[in-house]
C-alpha cells in the first residue's frame, strides 16, 4: 500500500474533474506532478506541486489553482485537511484510519510491502572488478557493497537484474603479476630473491608461489620466460580471483556474470573487430587528427593521423582514439565491444560502479553505449570516493600481508560483515568516508548500524515480555491483525512510527529509480529512531509502555504497530545486505 502513489492517482482524478469544468486547459503535462512528505511534518501528512508546475501552462494563478485542487480533495472522506500554503503548494492531513490500513497491510504482506514494480527492461550492474593483482582493499569494498545493494534495491523494485564482475586479465599488469609469482616461486625453491621496483612485494603471492612449487618442481628454472609466463600468468590470476571470490562471500557480495577481458580479443581481433567494424558500417570510425590536450602536453603526446570515434556526436568533449600507434587496440575500444557485449545480451540499462578517479571516463562512454545501441541502451556511472580507515581517529596503517594497503580481509575480521555494509551506504557514494574500526562496533545511538539493528531485536524483545506478562494472550502476527484496534494509537510517538512505515514504499521506488540505497540505511536509521523514543516515553509514562498487562487493548494495537515496524526494518536491512537480528549481543 502506497499512500503517495494513491494520492498522485486522486490528484490526477481532480485535475481532470477541474478540465471538465472548464477550470483547466485539455492536454496538460502532469509528468511533473508528484506527491510527497512536506519538508515540515507540522504541515501534514502528504504535500503536491501540482498547482504549482501546472499553473503556467494552464495560463493560471498557482495560488488559485491550488484553492480550487484543494477543494476537490476535501471531498475525500481520507482527507481531513486540505490547505494551500506559500506561493501554491497544497498540503493535506490524513484520516487515522488510511495509516491503520498502511500498518494492517504491513503486517498482511510481510517482505511483499513497500515492493514496487518498476518499469524497464534488464539492467547489468558492473561492480567491484578490481584488477586480479591482490588482495581486495578497503576502497574495492565500499564500490562491492554499494553495487550489491543498488542490485539488491533494484530487485526489490521490480527490474530484472544482472550483477556482473569484469576480469581484468588481459594487458601489462597481468605480465607483472606473473613475474612476481615466478619469483615467490624461485623463492619457494629455496632461492633468496628480492622484490624490484615495479612488482607486486605483497606476502599475498608467497603461497601462489609454493603452489607453483609444488606443481612443477624446478621445471620452470630452465624454461624461457615466453613459455613460462603464459603458465603462470593464468595460474596467478585464477589464484587471485579465488582470493577476491573468498572475499566477496565473507561480505554477502554475490556475482551472476564474471566476465574475462581476454574474451574481448580472440581470433582476428575478437569482439573488439567486430566493434570497430560495427562503427564502420555506421560511419562513425573516421582517420584524422586530434588537437593538442590544453595545459602541458604529455610525455606520449603524439601528433598523427589516427582511427578516432566520433563521440562527441554522442555527447561528448573530443573524438577518441580506437588504435594505438603499434596498430594494437585502446582500453577504450576494448571498453566498447564489453559494453556492446553487455547490450547484445539483453541488458538495456547499463550501471557501471567505479572508483572515483574515473571521473574523465564517464561522458565518453556514455557516448560509446548510445552510439552502438542506437539510442536504445542507457549509462549511469556511480563513482565511489575514497575511505579513510581510522580507529579513534587516528589513521589505520597499512597491511603487512598486502605491503601498500589495508586489506578488505583484514576490516571484515575485525569489525564483520554488518558494520561494513551498513556504514559504506550510511553516506552518498560520491562523498569521502570516514570508517573508524572503533566506533562501528559501539553500542550507541552514535553508531547507526546497532541503532537499526537493536531497533528489530527489540520488535522481538517486546513480543517476549507480552508474553510473558500475558500468557494467556495469543500475539501472533495472524491474531493481532485479527483484533487489533488500532484506533487507540493517538499519542504523537505512535503517529510518527505509523506515517514512517507509510513512508517506506515510496523511499524504496525513490532510492530505486535515483540509483541511491544510502537512502534506505538513512530511513531505517530514522524508523529505528521512532520505536526507540517511544520506548523511553513509556519508561517515564505508564501509560504508553508497549506492554501494559493492565490494559491489553493498548498492549495489542503496539504490539501490532511494532510488528509493522520491524518488519519494514528487516526488508530495508535485507536490502542493505545487513543481517536482521532478534537479539543483540
Amino acid at each position: 500500500m502506497n499512500i503517495f502513489a494513491l494520492f498522485e492517482a486522486r490528484m490526477r482524478e481532480a485535475l481532470e474533474s477541474l478540465t471538465r469544468s472548464g477550470t483547466l486547459p485539455p492536454g496538460l503535462d502532469l509528468s511533473r506532478v508528484v506527491v510527497e512528505p512536506p519538508r515540515d511534518p507540522s504541515h501534514g501528512d502528504l504535500a503536491t506541486n501540482a498547482a504549482l508546475v501546472l499553473a503556467k501552462e494552464a495560463k493560471a494563478n498557482p495560488k488559485a489553482l491550488g484553492e480550487a485542487l484543494a477543494a476537490e480533495l476535501r471531498g475525500d472522506v481520507r482527507v481531513t485537511e486540505a490547505s494551500v500554503a506559500g506561493p501554491g503548494f497544497i498540503n493535506l492531513r490524513l484520516a487515522p484510519g488510511v495509516f491503520h490500513d498502511v500498518v494492517r497491510a504491513a503486517l498482511t504482506e510481510g517482505e511483499a510491502f513497500g515492493k514496487a514494480k518498476l518499469p524497464g527492461g534488464r539492467v547489468n550492474i558492473e561492480y567491484v572488478s578490481a584488477n586480479p593483482t591482490g588482495p581486495m582493499h578497503v576502497g574495492h569494498g565500499r564500490g562491492a557493497v554499494f553495487g550489491d545493494a543498488l542490485a539488491n534495491l533494484l530487485a526489490a523494485a521490480g527490474r530484472d537484474v544482472t550483477r556482473e564482475y569484469y576480469i581484468n586479465d588481459a594487458g601489462a599488469q597481468v605480465d607483472v603479476l606473473a613475474r612476481s609469482a615466478y619469483l615467490r616461486y624461485r623463492e619457494a625453491l629455496g632461492e633468496a630473491v628480492t622484490i624490484p621496483e615495479g612488482l607486486y612485494p605483497g606476502d599475498y603471492l608467497k603461497p601462489v608461489g609454493e603452489k607453483l612449487a609444488e606443481l612443477h618442481g624446478r621445471a620452470l628454472l630452465d624454461t624461457p620466460e615466453a613459455e613460462w609466463l603464459p603458465l603462470v600468468r593464468r595460474f596467478a590470476i585464477d589464484a587471485m580471483m579465488d582470493t577476491i571470490r573468498a572475499d566477496l562471500a565473507a561480505i554477502g557480495i554475490r556475482h551472476d556474470v564474471f566476465f574475462s577481458e581476454a574474451t574481448l580479443q580472440g581470433e582476428n581481433g575478437g569482439k573488439v573487430a567486430e566493434l570497430l567494424g560495427a562503427l564502420r558500417e555506421k560511419g562513425l570510425v573516421y582517420e584524422g587528427r586530434l588537437p593538442p590536450p590544453k595545459g602541458q602536453l604529455p610525455e606520449d603526446w603524439e601528433d598523427r593521423e589516427q582511427t578516432l570515434f566520433r563521440s562527441t556526436d554522442f555527447g561528448d568533449d573530443v573524438d577518441r582514439p580506437l588504435l594505438k600507434s603499434d596498430g594494437s587496440y585502446t582500453y577504450f575500444a576494448s571498453d566498447i565491444a564489453y559494453h556492446r557485449d553487455k547490450w547484445l545480451r539483453g541488458a538495456d540499462e547499463l550501471i557501471d560502479v567505479l572508483g572515483a578517479d574515473h571521473g574523465g571516463y564517464v561522458k565518453r562512454m556514455q557516448a560509446a553505449v548510445k552510439a552502438v545501441s542506437d539510442g536504445r541502451a542507457s549509462l549511469d556511472v556511480k563513482l565511489c570516493q575514497l575511505v579513510r580507515l581510522l580507529r579513534a581517529g587516528e589513521p589505520v596503517k597499512m597491511s603487512k600481508r598486502a605491503g601498500e594497503f589495508v586489506t578488505l580481509r583484514d576490516v571484515i575480521d575485525e569489525v564483520g560483515r554488518d558494520a561494513i555494509r551498513f556504514m559504506m551506504l550510511y553516506r552518498k557514494n560520491d562523498a569521502t568516508l570516514d570508517f573508524d574500526l572503533a566506533k562501528v562496533v559501539e553500542q550507541s545511538k552514535d553508531n547507526p548500524v546497532f541503532y537499526v539493528q537493536y531497533g528489530h531485536a527489540r520488535r522481538f524483545s517486546v513480543m517476549r515480555q507480552a508474553r510473558e506478562a500475558l500468557p494467556d494472550e495469543d500475539f501472533s502476527r495472524e491474531a493481532l491483525l485479527g483484533d487489533a484496534d488500532l484506533s487507540v494509537l493517538t499519542d504523537p510517538g505512535e503517529v510518527e512510527m505509523m506515517r514512517l512505515i507509510a513512508q517506506y514504499p515510496r523511499v524504496l521506488e525513490s532510492a530505486a529509480v535515483a540509483h541511491e540505497p544510502h537512502r534506505i540505511a538513512f530511513y531505517l536509521y530514522e524508523l529505528a529512531s521512532s520505536l526507540h523514543s517511544f520506548w523511553n516515553k513509556g519508561k517515564d509514562l505508564p501509560q504508553l509502555r508497549i506492554v501494559n498487562p493492565t490494559d491489553r487493548k493498548s498492549t495489542r494495537a503496539r504490539l501490532a504497530l511494532v510488528e509493522a515496524l520491524g518488519g519494514v526494518l528487516a526488508s530495508g536491512l535485507s536490502v542493505l545486505g545487513v543481517t536482521a537480528p532478534e537479539e543483540m549481543r
